[in-house]
């Protein structure tokens, strides 16, 4: 049976790419995108698109039900910066649409469901460092709680109705081909844009403060590997760690210095830096490398190149 994908949240940041990637290993006539916005020319990498509002439950089961999905990626939320504004809207928005996904996979109407999850369901009174698979969860955010309670539903919908869901705790994401969308870790993004348009940047972030981060290929290898995985090696139900790097504002200034020698930061922390000191350091990702072979291409030294490179193609520079 072909496969037929359906991506919501699509023109996002992880979207964008995780599109191209399965129009490129599935075929564009294979993959649906999705998002808010409406349709222009090159809006998307996918075969079609679809204006959608995935609080909309009728128009997102009339979609699936058009298009024969067999797998969904739902990428849409409200990340955790924006979350924190708009609370009511951010829990709605961040769970009831994956709550009508699993709904829907129960009763056959789809086979396989990705939902991305987050070093925010975290929080105080754990440890900074090498943050385990197995620890008590205790968010702080609005976000964070969304997604913790999040993990529990797919947990649940898996042992009672044999759903199959699958799951990452994606940390901060970088990314040159599309801009961050409103989370905590999007300095690190910004930062890039800034050095190569403007030589300079203000972090929101403090010099000191250092959370794991992923480059964009590496989380879009690690999102395909965990769903073609078999399904008996698919051991956890509620979300897997991922690590990927770990460094701090003052770290990546200095390794975008090493090709841009004349890149000047200041550091201007704002509501974020709370939210970034309830987030681990860095995090143990054993078990998705034992479980589904879990690996990484990139570090911060060739991440940062590869960014520079990118975006002064992109911008003209």
């Amino acid at each position: 049976m072909t496969e037929k994908i359906l991506i919501t949240g699509a023109l996002g940041q992880i979207g964008t790419e995780l599109t191209l990637r399965l129009s490129e290993i599935y075929g564009k006539e294979n993959v649906i995108a999705s998002g808010l916005d409406k349709w222009k020319e090159g809006i998307t990498e996918a075969g079609y698109y679809e204006r959608l509002d995935v609080t909309n439950f009728q128009a997102v089961t009339d979609v699936i039900k058009e298009h024969n999905i067999t797998t969904v990626y739902h990428l849409a939320s409200l990340l955790s910066g924006t979350s924190e504004k708009q609370p009511l809207f951010a829990w709605k928005l961040n769970l009831d649409p994956l709550i009508h996904l699993c709904e829907l996979a129960k009763e056959g109407m789809i086979k396989k469901i990705f939902w991305p999850s987050s070093i925010a369901v975290f929080g105080k009174g754990i440890p900074k460092e090498n943050v385990g698979q197995e620890v008590v969860l205790n968010p702080t955010t609005v976000y964070g709680i969304s997604k913790m309670a999040g993990e529990k539903w797919c947990e649940y919908y898996f042992e009672k109705y044999g759903v199959d869901i699958r799951s990452i705790r994606y940390p901060g994401l970088i990314s040159w081909k599309a801009p961050a969308g409103g989370g905590t870790t999007d300095y690190a993004v910004e930062i890039f844009y800034e050095a190569v348009e403007n030589g300079k940047y203000t972090s929101f972030i403090s010099e000191n403060t250092a959370m794991p981060m992923l480059y964009m290929d590496d989380a879009i290898d690690a999102t395909i590997k965990l769903m073609t995985a078999p399904k008996e090696q698919v051991k956890i139900r509620y979300s897997y760690n991922l690590g990927g790097m770990s460094f701090t504002p003052k770290e990546l200034a200095e390794e975008i210095k090493k090709t841009m020698p004349d890149f000047e930061i200041k550091y201007e922390p704002d509501f974020r830096q709370a939210i970034a000191d309830s987030w681990p350091a860095s995090i143990d990702d054993s078990a998705a490398k034992q479980d589904w072979g879990l690996d990484y291409k990139f570090d911060i030294s060739s991440m940062s190149i590869d960014m520079i490179n990118n975006l002064k193609k992109k911008l003209g520079k």
